[in-house]
């Protein structure tokens, strides 16, 4: 699974749910996917695809300001 982040501080990107805190990670199946979501939006400049490792999952919780047991994730698109 791989989650896009800011390439300047590491912010996922994240679905808004109400009553959810913090907001869901949006992930995508495979790089080729979220590198696709990407160029759709024109992104290429400010975000890039991160597989969702122990060690990534570490950072995008520090970005976000939790702790790594607080990540839920949404996956993209969703049903």
């Amino acid at each position: 699974m791989y989650a896009i982040v800011f390439k300047s501080d590491g912010f996922p990107v994240c679905r808004q749910v109400p009553g959810v805190a913090p907001d869901p990670v949006v992930t995508w199946n495979t790089e080729a996917a979220a590198k696709a979501f990407i160029s759709s939006k024109g992104g290429e400049a400010d975000f890039q695809p991160v597989q969702l490792t122990d060690e990534a999952m570490d950072r995008i919780a520090q970005a976000m300001g939790c702790a790594v047991q607080a990540l839920t994730f949404d996956p993209y698109p969703t049903s």
